[in-house]
């Protein structure tokens, strides 16, 4: 599901509460969101090889040492913020894909509506931090490195799933072809992708809002 990292004027606003706030009186916990939300968009933008610290401390108005104290490295924040995002992302597409499956009986063909399910658990998930789909598919990261390993390890539970959904829609239309299944998984992540680059560009857009472009794209593709 890699796709082009939206540019810095494109990227996902700042997330709710993550600007502007005090150093003093805030529970660690909020704390920590704060962070979190202010690195999710840094790293989202520019990647874990060019984020800055001090950009993000400045977004939330703490010191770099605090961001230190807390997350212990740079590597230890860019990590919190997959943990955060990729569980609730394949947890949201193995419910979607779940209750679509649900509804089958014996013979039937796949639910026609598992895609924009599953396009609709994605944006759920992303709809306040859309900076987090570039952190989970950073291209910064080095092979052979704890991130990377991290990152590839939770994108590839991601594509086991598309694997796994795409060859039981073929499945139920008569097609057992491993070529095919492959073919198509690829043409799917791909299009995941696609779409949620261009949703960071389309700030005013809300999941709703893309939940419902896909329902009538898809609607076109089938017809």
């Amino acid at each position: 599901m890699n796709t082009a990292r939206a540019s810095s004027s494109a990227a996902t606003p700042p997330a709710k509460g993550a600007r502007g706030a005090g150093t003093k009186g805030v529970p660690r916990a909020r704390r920590e969101e704060q962070i979190l939300a202010a690195a999710m968009d840094e790293f989202g933008r520019h990647g874990h090889a060019s984020a800055s610290m001090a950009a993000i401390a400045g977004r939330v108005g703490v010191t770099k040492p605090m961001l230190y104290t807390y997350f212990g490295s740079k590597d230890g924040l860019y990590l919190a913020c997959l943990e955060h995002v990729a569980p609730r992302l394949v947890t949201a597409i193995e419910e979607a894909m779940g209750r679509s499956r649900g509804r089958l009986t014996a013979g039937e063909k796949p639910a026609a509506e598992t895609p924009h399910r599953v396009l609709s658990a994605v944006f759920g998930v992303l709809e306040e931090q859309r900076g987090a789909w570039f952190v989970l598919y950073d291209r910064t990261l080095k092979p052979g490195t704890d991130l990377h390993a991290a990152a590839h390890r939770h994108r590839r539970t991601i594509d086991d799933l598309a694997a796994s959904g795409t060859a039981d829609l073929l499945r139920g239309h008569g097609n057992e072809d491993p070529l095919d299944a492959d073919a198509l998984k690829h043409v799917w992540t791909g299009t995941v992708g696609a779409l949620v680059g261009w949703w960071t560009s389309h700030p005013d857009q809300s999941a709703q809002d893309m939940a419902a472009r896909c329902a009538r794209l898809l609607t076109a593709i089938r017809g």
